[in-house]
């Protein structure tokens, strides 16, 4: 069947709306991130990256067709931050390329976005995150020792914080938009009361645990298993991020246990937590998940066995019809 004029127009408008989007949300993302930054070896890194978990959800959720939105949100982005050069053009090809290599390898591997499954978890942990933004990383960090911005020697360390950094915001912003995208089922009352009661308590406990003189960061991991045993993962990625967003403020204020540190400790304890935290969050509720599907699956499987069973017995027990031929009369 061949489109109309008028549906080709339709569908080339909606592909323009969905990449303008995508760079607007792009950027929209970078300009948060840039808000609180970290300097390691003379180089300023952002502890969390949150476009890259933009970019990935977005072409998770609207397909590979959406990379021209990610690169243009790349430029905008480093036209607020730098005079473009050509070798800014190598930077933007990078952080496309980065999370478009996220997206190919997720597919392959069979992801789906519910997150509903273990694997589907370790997928978006150790592909999406740990292993599609060494590219941008690498890119970045060759570019600023290329261009002599970056002593050579400082290779690595820098490398190490831009990495975390943009694997952190897979980690933590993807499964967000990933589940507000599908987000259907509302809660009942007395479940609203018990989501209320844990926010309160969050923002209570949360920052406390990440501004204290005293370590007590460990505060969080209560709140995170609550959330993840309740809400599964809407509620414990929802709490990894809050958490997350104030561990990164203390760190760049140099408060709470994050006081009289070096600028490396401080990079290092910083995103070892985070690290640690949207771990615990995203593979517990991927646990979680699995095991309660696999339960109401078996549930349904008994259910309909014994219906099954149920019609069996019912049709053993009804009487035989009567048959004339087996009672006939004594002559």
């Amino acid at each position: 069947m061949v489109g109309t004029p008028e549906s080709e127009l339709r569908r080339t408008a909606l592909y323009a709306v969905q990449v303008l989007a995508v760079a607007v949300c792009y950027y929209g993302a970078g300009r948060l991130g840039l808000m609180r930054q970290l300097t390691v070896e003379g180089a300023v890194f952002t502890p969390i990256w949150p476009p890259t978990g933009v970019a990935v959800a977005c072409l998770l959720i609207f397909g590979l067709r959406v990379w021209p939105g990610i690169s243009l949100g790349v430029l905008l982005v480093l036209l607020t931050i730098t005079t473009l050069r050509p070798l800014g053009l190598v930077t933007v090809v990078g952080n496309t390329l980065a999370p478009v290599c996220a997206c190919l390898m997720l597919r392959k591997v069979g992801f789906r976005t519910d997150l509903a499954r273990l694997r589907d978890g370790l997928a978006l942990v150790f592909l999406g995150a740990l292993t599609a933004m060494l590219i941008s990383s690498g890119i970045g960090v060759g570019l600023l020792v290329y261009g002599d911005r970056l002593d050579a020697d400082s290779f690595w360390p820098v490398f190490l914080a831009w990495w975390v950094g943009d694997a952190m915001g897979v980690l933590i912003v993807t499964p967000v938009l990933l589940l507000l995208h599908r987000a259907q089922r509302a809660l009942h009352l007395a479940r609203w009361k018990e989501a209320v009661g844990l926010a309160l308590i969050c923002l209570a406990v949360v920052p406390l645990a990440t501004r204290s003189p005293v370590s007590v960061l460990f505060l969080v991991y209560p709140l995170l298993i609550w959330a993840a045993l309740r809400f599964e993962l809407a509620g414990s990625m929802l709490c990894a991020l809050f958490t997350s967003v104030m561990a990164t403020l203390a760190a760049t204020d140099h408060v709470g246990p994050f006081a009289r540190l070096t600028r490396v400790e401080v990079m290092v304890k910083l995103q070892a937590f985070n690290g640690t935290m949207a771990l615990t969050a995203l593979l517990l509720s991927a646990v979680i998940m699995e095991q309660r599907n696999t339960r109401r699956s078996v549930e349904s499987a008994c259910q309909e066995l014994v219906e099954v069973l149920e019609h069996l017995t019912a049709g053993d027990n009804r009487p035989a019809p009567y048959d004339p031929l087996s009672h006939g009369r004594d002559d």
